[in-house]
């Protein structure tokens, strides 16, 4: 159970009030910029925002962890490790790629929306989870895998059994730390027509409007932390179980 004083509990209730009350907070934005017309973000619910957000954060990621693990398993086999180096070059080339030039590509293939968006996070999400797998497997002792054999398990029962479940902290890390970046790099898919916690940030920066943009960021920022808390909180379990 939790405790009333846990502190993943009040973040997620600070992050729930300010969804709620951030539309009543017009007064407190127009008292710090006088000089704004509009202070406050009113184009859509915050509320709508963040759960867009969330959604699209757990999709792209969803794919990534998909591809990642998939991939990260594969070239642990047996028959594909002589194909490692060119897989992590392959997801390494594609993290280098500036988010906004992932965008402007797929746009005129793909048109404005979620599509393009969820392309350029699993493109970015990749490579924690790659790693996190590989080095998990990598780390899995030889005599865990020795045991296993001797009592007559086949290869996918070794790998499903044995090396998955001891893996699963680091890869677990690895998931963690592509969420968190999938989080803040989804606020730049508002600039190519999906709603996110980003818009009020891309309105705000095209308007010089740094009462949209403080409003968005706080709320991305939250939300990244409220969920490093939630991963943190179930790598302490898989560690403890």
């Amino acid at each position: 159970m939790y405790r009333i004083r846990d502190p993943l509990l009040w973040l997620i209730a600070l992050f729930i009030a300010l969804l709620v009350l951030m539309p009543y907070s017009g007064p407190l934005f127009a008292h710090w910029f006088p000089q704004l017309d509009r202070p406050l973000y009113q184009q859509d619910s915050f509320l709508q925002l963040a759960l867009a957000h969330i959604e699209l954060v757990a999709l792209s990621s969803l794919f990534a962890v998909v591809i990642g693990m998939g991939a990260g398993i594969l070239v642990t086999r047996p028959a594909g490790r002589e194909f490692r180096s060119m897989v992590e070059t392959l997801v390494a080339a594609g993290q280098t790629f500036p988010p906004v030039a992932v965008l402007a590509i797929a746009v005129p293939v793909m048109g404005f929306g979620e599509q393009p968006a969820i392309i350029a996070l699993v493109l970015y999400g990749l490579l924690p989870v790659l790693q996190g797998t590989i080095a998990g497997i990598g780390a899995v002792p030889a005599s865990a895998r020795e045991i296993a054999e001797g009592v007559g398990m086949s290869p996918w029962q070794i790998l499903w059994k044995v090396e998955l479940p001891l893996a699963a902290p680091v890869i677990l890390g690895g998931v963690r730390t592509s969420v968190i970046i999938n989080i803040g790099t989804a606020a730049i898919a508002s600039t190519v027509g999906a709603k996110t916690l980003g818009t009020p940030v891309i309105i705000g920066l095209s308007g010089f409007n740094t009462a949209y943009v403080i409003q968005g960021a706080c709320l991305v920022a939250l939300l990244a932390i409220v969920t490093d808390r939630l991963f943190e909180r179930l790598l302490r379990q898989f560690k403890n179980g």
